[in-house]
């Protein structure tokens, strides 16, 4: 993930940094870091934002063909849904790894 696809993964799922911090567990200084190129971030920092930002709906475009980029997986309504059912508790499938 480039700190360019951070922004705007954030900015298409409408979180502020501090909403990053809170669903990545990395600190928002973090966050800030990485995304300006202040100073370098430790990989497993980004590896936890990007998975905040996927399950928050996010996909991320690989650079290959026309450039690094990101796109919505699910609209905000969408992911408003599978965070309720995720939270319903029940039986731990395949797919809660």
């Amino acid at each position: 993930m480039l700190p360019a696809q951070c922004r705007a993964g954030r900015a298409l799922i409408e979180w502020t940094i501090d909403d990053l911090a809170r669903a990545s567990a990395v600190t928002a200084a973090v966050i800030a870091d990485f995304e300006t190129g202040r100073t370098p971030v430790e990989p497993a920092s980004i590896d936890a934002i990007a998975a905040a930002l996927e399950h928050g709906g996010v996909r991320f475009i690989p650079e290959g063909g026309g450039g690094a980029g990101v796109r919505l997986k699910f609209t905000r309504s969408e992911v408003a849904r599978i965070a309720t059912l995720e939270n319903e508790g029940g039986i731990v499938a395949e797919d809660d790894v």
